[in-house]
């Protein structure tokens, strides 16, 4: 039978989308800015220097769409936002495998924060009471040894007065 198809070519990374997304931007912006409009701009060089127009043009073009890509490059480097954007890359991959949603804010700040603050609470007060009885157990068996002690004490202090008596 036939074997598994081709492998599936992984989704581009955000950073190749962004970079896509400029790329077409670039073109855009060169489609809108048109060998056409540029001329009817410019008409009275045009109809002089035809050849020279394309020429400045061209030129326009090319380097506006050259610094744009600077500009661009440089928000990039300033941000880090090629080790950002794989770093989302690599939380989303993460969270694909998860079971549950993963948490949207309502809207409503004071139920986001009870939302986010009562389970973090609850943990902790049942963490508190473990130790509070912990501490409990701790002081019950202090006291213990202290009575204890004490009932000792008086035991020897009996055993005292008993043998002074067998003294005298």
């Amino acid at each position: 039978g036939p074997g598994p198809g081709p492998p599936v070519p992984a989704a581009p990374g955000r950073a190749q989308v962004f970079t896509t997304v400029v790329d077409t931007f670039l073109e855009k912006l060169a489609a809108a800015g048109s060998y056409q409009r540029f001329a009817n701009c410019y008409r009275c060089f045009y109809k002089l220097q035809p050849e020279m127009t394309r020429s400045i043009y061209d030129q326009f073009i090319s380097q506006l769409q050259s610094s744009i890509k600077e500009e661009i490059q440089e928000v990039k480097d300033e941000g880090n936002l090629d080790v950002l954007f794989n770093s989302l890359d690599k939380i989303v991959e993460e969270a694909k495998n998860r079971e549950e949603p993963a948490w949207r804010p309502s809207g409503i700040p004071e139920e986001d924060v009870r939302s986010a603050m009562v389970p973090y609470l609850l943990k902790h007060r049942s963490y508190l009471r473990k130790v509070l009885k912990e501490k409990e157990e701790e002081n019950r068996k202090v006291a213990e040894s202290v009575l204890a002690g004490r009932d000792r004490i008086a035991e020897l202090q009996q055993l005292i007065e008993a043998r002074k008596h067998a003294w005298q």
